[in-house]
């Protein structure tokens, strides 16, 4: 018999009962029955029950040790009676009879429970990440995240696509975060950076010669943490094709979203295809450019309404209105707990009407619309008795923000909101360009590096905030999972579009002079995207903190509390590097 396992602690059945066996495994739970010790022990594979009688040295060894100490036990496999069967597990039909245990490794008492979520704070798990991970719902989430990447792969393969390494080490690139930089030991006062993104490498990849490229490409961005973003490093799935367009790009990633998301989402369905939204028809329809399509209302801009209008509180202003159906029933308190919600968005309130009988408005601010108003408002929104209508105005932006967020609240709440369902959408045409409000400058809105839809010409005619970009963004409830573009790759298109930014010839060749080069020499038409593998694993997990899906991550602070990183570095080694600190001064 192997030294440690016959068997894993997840596979044996009742066809295996009266079979001598050998386990391995950590102690995951002990129930003293009557002096009966009942023990459940945990391996990578599932768990399994153990059954030491009194007055056995079994019985004794198990009645002394901690819960997570490793064991190799002997046994025998009996049937559990009809009574004791265990439905929920896949060994619950047997238990193991121990005749023999040995200590494989001891175990102190540790910092928190293991076999359940006791709550315990999020430092003090990823102090003790090795432990955390022993747990069931986070043991589940790393396998799940190995699956998916294992079929990312398969599929990104059968679609065509060669998956190819790109630099780790590499120069400084303004992709729009800060970069991590390593000093070189070689080259005194320089610096490598680590990647944002293998962005120029997957173009040049393309003009290379290699059609249809892929990477799980590691990233790093020195950049604040939040729910839905890692700080430090994070991976996505980077994707680039030569001699397409935007429809080119959206097919393979659609249909390898649609089989991941069908394969993994644990019965949630995919809606398919995914409808393209225009960017500033999602910013007025839904308050936001990555909207959350499982609620089933829509914004409607009635700014027409109210211009000019006695209602002084929205005349001049923008306004939008949401109109929710079947509320007639909805007490007083879900218009009040929806205000609280637009308050916690930063609104200073949210007016509402209802619909009533031939379309009478009764509510806080009905007595301050003109009968003209009434009809136009009916019209616009198609009222009907039963409604409800919210009402936002002010800038464009700040009433999209508040809006959007209580456009997915109010359908949660009322009963339009469609649960256990993907629902993806491509945002495109998002503008090539944008005023900076304070300086007044035109800036890049999005990415430099797109192709403007109508090219050159474009960038010579028109004013610069009307020119779109052949940039997209693919979202999944409310989540974005990756923007993209089809590239700029003409040396006389980029010269122009980084000078309306206010970037001139020199700037751009000495910032971007690789890329150019390349360009010069025969670059073909080509673009990608790169979704994130992070975010596609939380939201298959359905896990609200991206951190739940990475098994080493950094913390809030971009600190490794396991590991003690970011770390200090001795004398000799800043000497080595041709490096010295220079500490802020504390005030």
């Amino acid at each position: 018999m192997h030294r440690y396992r016959s068997h894993n602690c997840g596979e044996l059945r009742a066809a295996d009962v009266d079979t001598d066996v050998r386990l391995s495994g950590w102690l995951h739970n002990r129930r003293d029955l009557g002096g009966i010790l009942f023990i459940d022990l945990r391996d990578h594979y599932g768990l399994v029950q153990l059954v030491a009688r009194p007055g056995t040295p079994a019985n004794e060894a198990l009645g002394s040790l901690t819960k997570e100490t490793v064991v190799r036990i002997d046994g025998k496999v009996s049937a559990r009676g009809a009574d004791n069967i265990n439905p929920e597990l896949p060994t619950g039909e047997i238990e193991i009879e121990v005749s023999e245990v040995e200590v494989l490794g001891a175990a102190e008492q540790v910092p928190f429970t293991i076999n359940a979520d006791d709550g315990v704070n999020e430092e003090r798990r990823l102090e003790y990440r090795f432990l955390d991970l022993r747990r069931e719902r986070m043991h589940r989430n790393i396998m799940l995240r190995t699956a998916v990447i294992s079929a990312i792969r398969h599929k990104m393969v059968a679609l065509g696509f060669n998956e190819m390494a790109t630099p780790i080490l590499s120069a400084t690139s303004p992709e729009g975060a800060r970069d991590f930089l390593v000093p070189s030991r070689l080259h005194a006062g320089k610096f490598y950076a680590l990647p944002q993104a293998p962005q120029q490498f997957k173009q040049l990849l393309m003009i290379a010669g290699f059609d249809r490229y892929f990477q799980i490409a590691p990233c790093f961005r020195d950049e604040d943490a939040r729910a839905d973003r890692s700080p430090g490093e994070f991976y996505q799935l980077d994707v680039e094709m030569s001699f397409v367009e935007q429809e080119d790009v959206f097919q393979p990633v659609e249909q390898l979203m649609t089989e991941l998301f069908t394969e993994f989402g644990n019965g949630r369905t995919v809606t398919s295809p995914f409808p393209r939204i225009p960017f500033r028809e999602a910013m007025l329809k839904y308050g936001s450019d990555k909207p959350d399509l499982r609620a089933e209302l829509e914004l409607v801009d009635v700014s027409d309404v109210f211009e000019g209008s006695g209602f002084k509180a929205f005349a001049g202003k923008h306004v939008r209105a949401l109109a929710v159906p079947d509320t007639g029933d909805q007490p007083r308190k879900f218009f009040d707990q929806l205000g609280d919600f637009a308050v916690q968005q930063g609104a200073k309130g949210l007016a509402w009407v209802r619909v009533g009988e031939e379309n009478a408005l009764t509510g806080p601010i009905a007595k301050f619309l003109t009968e003209d108003d009434v009809k136009a408002l009916v019209s616009a929104l198609d009222l009907r008795p039963g409604h409800a209508v919210f009402f936002g105005a002010g800038e464009f932006d700040e009433v999209s923000k508040i809006m959007g967020a209580v456009r997915v609240e109010a359908a949660k709440r009322a009963g339009h909101f469609v649960e256990d369902e993907f629902r993806f959408c491509w945002i495109v045409d998002f503008p090539m360009f944008e005023k900076d409000e304070d300086t007044g400058k035109i800036e890049f809105s999005h990415n430099p590096f797109s192709m403007p839809q109508g090219g050159l010409e474009a960038l010579e005619t028109k004013d610069p905030l009307d020119i779109l970009a052949w940039q997209y963004d693919i979202v999944c409830n409310g989540t974005e999972l990756s923007s993209g573009a089809i590239r700029n790759h003409e040396p006389e298109v980029m010269y122009k579009a980084f000078s309306i930014a206010g970037y001139d010839k020199e700037t751009v060749e000495a910032e971007f002079g690789g890329m150019l080069r390349a360009f010069k020499f025969g670059a073909p038409p080509h673009g990608g995207i790169a979704p994130g593998v992070d975010r596609i694993v939380m939201l298959l997990a359905d896990e609200p903190n991206i951190r739940e899906t990475i098994a080493f991550p950094l913390n809030g602070n971009a600190q490794d509390l396991l590991m003690g990183a970011p770390s200090e570095v001795d004398e000799a080694r800043l000497k080595e590097l041709h490096l010295s600190i220079r500490k802020p001064q504390v005030k």
